[in-house]
């Protein structure tokens, strides 16, 4: 009943926001229409995730105050490394999934779907190993406050447990995904995250007969939850009911498939990488400049991440659509579905980022925050993000269709590394020294949020551009056609 029940509700949203965008003449209706189905199942996994990470992030500070949502950000960065290469993986495995199924070649998807398996437990378990044995010297990298790398160092401890079943079911996701089921992994999420959300509650509560386990019953309820969704992901794929499959039995290692699958991940894990290790020097930085501005700018980004949210569903709607029309033959209408897919995603976006604008202040007082105009002033910076968020995120996931994944990279350097970074740097009070490569530096003007602000909204912008400017070339076409003997048959 509630399957059917949310099933009408997201057809009705499938067909009114591209109605509508077409009647102001801004999209093509059928194409808005079809990538707002792929995207829209996406949106409402992303979007019980996002509830997740606030709800644990507001049951904390409620229960243990500002120390501990920082601490928590802290920890949860090194969870992202993680997250970030099996997102890298299961992009690769997005790209030649639908490519493959574009060319009618549905046992090679499967094969592909295995490879990515076999990459996931090979990354994901030596990081495991490293956060279990290390976390205080890890969490304590970025902070000095002894209290604060606590709590980090707790949470990322426990939580990394399940670094290989998160892994495994960010693949089956877009495995399925690349087949144009966005649907799946949707039902999946909706009995997992709201399975993950009570949980949480009850561990750092401990109502009953619950144990009160404070930060680290947020990091068990969330171990405990990615487990569970992995053994369903595996069950679905194994049934062979879906359009892609996880054939146990048969050949288990294609170095054709393999290549590809790492040919189009590595950028991507590059990308991923450095854009969570040039996020590891800003929390420094924001530590330094205190534990309320570093707790401020996690809240406002757990919030905000509502109105980012949108993009990564019209990300793997464009990926899929973009691929699969490449594996068809038809580069005319991929490139059409990418510009298209943009235009409606931007709409959406821009919408959402409005709202959360609005009441950015009454949102940021449910945190139980010391510092809620600190909080509620990073919402309103993050809503001037939103717009090229929403491009750079879009048209990274266009070129990703074709498998075109080395100018996301340098996107993520040019705005990371050459712009937010040396930006943010002059936000440190000014003589304040830190080390690099062992030389000891004083780059900081005193500048303050401004500079934090402005690092932030610059590093997006140009990451757009240089992802639109990219796509705008048709150059991934190329890469596309070169790319096409990688997913051939042997």
């Amino acid at each position: 009943m509630a399957r059917r029940l949310l099933g009408s509700l997201l057809s009705r949203l499938v067909r009114a926001v591209p109605a509508l965008l077409a009647r102001a003449g801004l999209v093509d209706r059928h194409k808005a229409t079809e990538a707002t189905d792929l995207a829209a199942p996406v949106m409402v996994s992303g979007g019980l995730r996002i509830l997740l990470r606030l709800a644990d992030f507001l049951m904390v500070g409620i229960a243990l105050g500002d120390a501990a949502i920082a601490g928590l950000e802290l920890g949860f960065q090194y969870y992202f490394v993680g997250f970030g290469l099996s997102l890298a993986i299961s992009s690769g495995t997005i790209s030649v999934v639908s490519r493959l199924q574009g060319s009618d070649r549905p046992a090679r998807a499967d094969l592909a779907v295995k490879q990515s398996l076999w990459l996931a437990l090979l990354i994901s378990l030596p990081l495991t190993a490293a956060s279990w044995f290390y976390p205080e010297a890890l969490v304590g990298v970025l902070s000095s406050d002894p209290t604060t790398v606590d709590y980090g160092a707790t949470y990322l401890s426990i939580v990394m447990l399940s670094m290989a079943p998160r892994f495994w079911s960010m693949v089956a996701s877009r495995a399925l995904a690349g087949s144009a089921d966005t649907r799946t992994p949707m039902y999946v999420r909706l009995l997992t995250l709201p399975t993950n959300v009570a949980l949480n509650a009850a561990l750092i509560f401990g109502p009953g007969p619950f144990p009160k386990l404070g930060i680290a019953g947020a990091a068990w309820g969330t171990a405990i939850a990615n487990t569970l969704a992995a053994a369903i992901f595996v069950g679905l794929l194994a049934s062979g009911r879906y359009a892609v499959r996880l054939p146990l039995a048969g050949p288990q290692v294609d170095l054709s498939l393999l290549r590809e699958i790492v040919r189009v991940a590595l950028p991507l894990s590059g990308m991923r990488l450095l854009q969570t290790f040039a996020r590891f020097p800003f929390l420094f930085i924001l530590g330094v400049l205190g534990t309320p501005t570093l707790a401020a700018y996690a809240i406002g980004r757990r919030v905000m991440l509502f109105a980012l949210m949108p993009a990564w569903g019209y990300s793997t709607a464009a990926s899929t659509l973009v691929g699969q029309h490449l594996g068809s033959g038809d580069e005319d209408a991929a490139s059409d579905y990418g510009w298209q897919t943009l235009r409606v995603a931007l709409a959406v976006q821009l919408a959402v980022a409005a709202v959360i604008v609005v009441f950015a202040r009454p949102i940021v007082a449910l945190f139980g925050t010391a510092y809620p105009a600190l909080a509620a002033q990073f919402i309103r910076v993050f809503g001037l993000i939103v717009a090229g968020f929403s491009v750079s995120r879009t048209m990274r996931g266009s070129l990703r269709g074709a498998g075109d994944t080395r100018w996301p990279l340098y996107g993520t350097i040019l705005g990371g590394y050459c712009f937010r970074l040396p930006v943010a740097l002059l936000a440190l009070p000014a003589g304040f020294t830190v080390h690099v490569a062992g030389l000891p530096l004083a780059p900081g003007l005193g500048l303050g949020l401004p500079a934090i602000f402005a690092a932030l909204v610059g590093d997006y912008y140009l990451k757009a551009a240089v992802n639109t400017g990219r796509f705008w070339t048709g150059k991934w076409r190329d890469v596309a056609r070169r790319s096409a003997v990688g997913v051939s048959d042997d």
